[in-house]
């Protein structure tokens, strides 16, 4: 097998591949740098349980108008937002903090989408909505991811900011009336946003994926948060496409195959990663010690 039959001719010859990288390159350049704020602000999980908030919301859109992008996107965007909303309502009113209220309504949503599936649809339906597949993503489901990528970005430039401050130091920025609150929701509906873009692709479980793996591996090789973006969208982009090709070639679902390619470069961040891997803190120790 040569090159162009390895890496080009899956995306020449056929049309839903060339819609799947579409989706995967306006996912990576919205959703990555999405996840860096979420690693930033220390939410990483909140975000996994977002997405599975966003379960329910997709299965009722379902129940009423069948695979209907439009209306699950609507559903699991609203459903995803409400969890938020009364996540930080029982904070406020309780001892109890945000992401043990995360935790809670994330199980419960999901216990709820994966129900109302089931008695609505057959297993087939239920295994599209939790593991999604980016070779089915249609035009109008890319229309849709592109539409959400464009306010993402747009937006994160806009508030770009005030929200590495409130990542930064909270306190201050509460101090100076610098509106924290007001950021943090707005960064919220981009969470939602983005997890409602990805779950048609890579379903309500495996849509956080490519939003927070390549965040994390990028944190163990830059420090400065430009770099932290860039290296995060590189990473997704990278682990899309090699995903996608490597689904293709195998014959195995994409949706993980590209989860998986993103999990094989955490490891190898994790290992080699030059701002806290195992191998440069230990040759770093090494170093100090002769020293």
């Amino acid at each position: 097998m040569n090159i162009y039959e390895l890496l080009i001719e899956p995306f020449a010859e056929f049309d839903f591949m060339r819609y799947a990288l579409a989706s995967i390159v306006c996912l990576a350049l919205s959703a990555a740098p999405v996840g860096v704020f979420l690693v930033m602000r220390r939410m990483s999980l909140i975000g996994d349980a977002l997405s599975h908030a966003v379960l329910p919301g997709a299965a009722i859109g379902y129940m009423l108008a069948g695979l209907s992008m439009p209306a699950m996107s609507a559903g699991g965007f609203a459903a995803g937002m409400l969890m938020a909303l009364l996540a930080g309502l029982v904070s406020r009113f309780t001892s109890l903090k945000e992401d043990a209220n995360f935790a809670a309504f994330y199980l419960s949503s999901l216990a709820i989408g994966v129900i109302l599936v089931s008695k609505n649809g057959s297993s087939v339906d239920l295994l599209h909505l939790l593991f999604g597949s980016v070779l089915a993503v249609d035009l109008p489901a890319l229309q849709l991811i592109a539409v959400s990528a464009s306010i993402t970005i747009t937006t994160l430039a806009v508030i770009y900011r005030p929200l590495v401050l409130e990542s930064i130091d909270p306190l201050f920025l509460q101090a100076v009336n610098g509106k924290g609150g007001l950021w943090h929701i707005l960064f919220l509906v981009l969470v939602v946003m983005n997890l409602v873009a990805g779950f048609q692709a890579l379903g309500t479980l495996m849509s956080v994926g490519l939003m927070m793996l390549p965040a994390i591996s990028a944190r163990l090789w830059a420090k400065n948060m430009g770099m932290l973006l860039l290296l995060s969208v590189l990473t997704a982009l990278a682990c899309g496409l090699g995903g996608l090709l490597f689904s293709y070639h195998v014959e195995i679902p994409s949706g993980p195959a590209i989860i998986l390619w993103c999990g094989a470069f955490y490891l190898f961040s994790v290992i080699f990663g030059w701002e806290g891997g195992i191998l440069p803190k230990w040759l770093r120790h090494k170093k100090h010690l002769r020293a």
